[in-house]
């Protein structure tokens, strides 16, 4: 029944997203959709670990409602981070 839900919710883009920022690679990836912000919270470890263990570095979070148009956005040369990042709720993992 959730997931018809959270179609829906996705489709208005009410969805609840993690996104995680990554400083090596420079990535943005987004996983979700989610319908609670708790469902999102308690997804996050996992995606976070799964980075790690690729290798990735200076990963920042942030749980969001948003509707990404892409999932993986790799940092494009002189594009500046600020103006793809929002910081709202964002903290960094160790």
């Amino acid at each position: 029944m959730q997931e018809p839900l959270t179609n829906l919710l996705d489709f208005v883009g009410l969805a609840w997203w993690v996104e995680l920022v990554t400083d090596s690679p420079r990535c943005i990836y987004y996983f979700g959709p989610f319908l609670t912000e708790q469902e999102a919270e308690t997804a996050k470890p996992g995606y976070v670990e799964d980075l790690q263990q690729e290798g990735a570095q200076g990963i920042t979070f942030a749980i969001k409602r948003c509707k990404p148009a892409r999932l993986t956005i790799d940092d494009e040369p002189g594009e500046t981070r600020s103006k793809k990042v929002s910081t709202s709720f964002s903290s960094q993992l160790p």
